[in-house]
C-alpha cells in the first residue's frame, strides 16, 4: 500500500492529472451532446425504409434502453484516452526525469514497482470514470426527457452499461502502463498511443472490412478484436443485432490489459534502466 500510496503523490504533486482533469469536462459535454443528437436522429429514422441489413440494428439502437445506456456512459472515448495517456505518463515520467534508477534503488524487486504504478493508474481511471458517471447521472435523465423517453435509471441494463464502462476504463489504464514499459520515450508513448487509439479503428474497420468482402463474411465479427471497438461494446444496453456479445468486448480489453501488463512487469524486470 505504501507504495501505491507513493505512486499516487507523484501523481498528484504535479500539475499534469488536474490539466487532464480539467481537458476531461468539455470532451465529456461535447461526447454526451454528440450523443443527445445521435439519439434525435436515430429516432426519427423509419426502420422500414433503410436496408433490410440494417434496419434491426436501427430499431435496437433506438431502443429506450440503448439510447439511455449511451448517454449514461457519455465521455468513455475521451475519458479512457486520456487514461491511457497519463497512465503511460506515470511509467515514461521516471525515464524522462532520470528517476527510474533511484526509484529501482529503493524498492529492488521490480514487479512490484510495475504493480503499484498499475494499482495507482487504476485508481486514477477510476476516478475519472466516477466523475463522467455523476455528470452523467445529472445530465443525462433531462435529456431523455427532451427526447420523449424514461430516465431508464431502474433498468438493470443501464447499470450494467455503467459498471462495464467502469471497467473498461480500468483496463485501459493497464493498457497504458503496460505500453508506457514497452515505450520509454514520453513524447513517442504519447504520439504512439494518441496515433494508435484514434486512428488505430479506423485501419481496423477498412482491414476487417475488405476481408469480408473478399475472403469470408466471419471477419466481420472480428472487428471487436479492436480494443476501442471492444471497449464501446461493453456499454451498450442489450446486445445488437449483427454485433458479438458484451461480455466478449470484455474478455477482448481483459486480453489486452493481462498481455501489456504482463509483458511490460518481464521486460521491466530484465531491462538496464540505468
Amino acid at each position: 500500500m505504501r507504495l501505491v500510496g507513493a505512486e499516487l503523490t507523484k501523481i498528484f504533486t504535479t500539475a499534469l492529472w488536474w490539466v487532464f482533469a480539467l481537458i476531461l469536462i468539455p470532451l465529456w459535454a461535447l461526447s454526451i451532446l454528440f450523443n443527445w443528437g445521435t439519439a434525435n436522429v436515430t429516432s426519427q429514422v423509419d426502420a422500414s425504409q433503410v436496408p433490410a441489413d440494417q434496419a434491426d440494428v436501427i430499431a435496437a439502437t433506438g431502443q429506450p434502453i440503448n439510447i439511455a445506456s449511451n448517454l449514461y456512459t457519455s465521455g468513455q472515448f475521451f475519458g479512457v484516452l486520456l487514461i491511457l495517456l497519463l497512465s503511460a505518463i506515470l511509467v515514461t515520467n521516471e525515464f524522462f526525469h532520470l528517476t527510474a534508477t533511484t526509484t529501482f534503488l529503493v524498492t529492488p524487486h521490480r514487479e512490484r514497482v510495475i504493480l503499484a504504478k498499475l494499482a495507482a493508474a487504476v485508481l486514477l481511471s477510476l476516478g475519472f470514470w466516477l466523475v463522467t458517471t455523476l455528470l452523467n447521472l445529472a445530465v443525462a435523465p433531462f435529456l431523455l426527457r427532451q427526447l420523449g423517453l424514461p430516465v431508464q435509471l431502474g433498468a438493470g441494463g443501464v447499470w450494467r452499461a455503467v459498471g462495464l464502462n467502469a471497467l473498461a476504463f480500468a483496463l485501459w489504464a493497464i493498457v497504458g502502463v503496460g505500453a508506457g514499459v514497452l515505450i520509454r520515450s514520453q513524447i513517442g508513448a504519447t504520439l504512439t498511443l494518441s496515433i494508435g487509439y484514434l486512428v488505430g479503428p479506423l485501419g481496423a474497420q477498412a482491414v476487417f472490412f475488405l476481408l469480408s468482402q473478399y475472403v469470408t463474411k466471419v471477419f466481420e465479427k472480428l472487428t471487436v478484436l479492436e480494443p476501442t471497438t471492444a471497449s464501446q461494446l461493453m456499454i451498450s444496453g442489450t446486445e445488437l443485432p449483427g454485433n458479438p456479445p458484451r461480455w466478449v468486448g470484455a474478455l477482448v480489453l481483459i486480453g489486452y490489459a493481462l498481455i501489456t501488463g504482463l509483458i511490460g512487469t518481464l521486460i521491466m524486470r530484465r531491462r538496464d534502466v540505468s
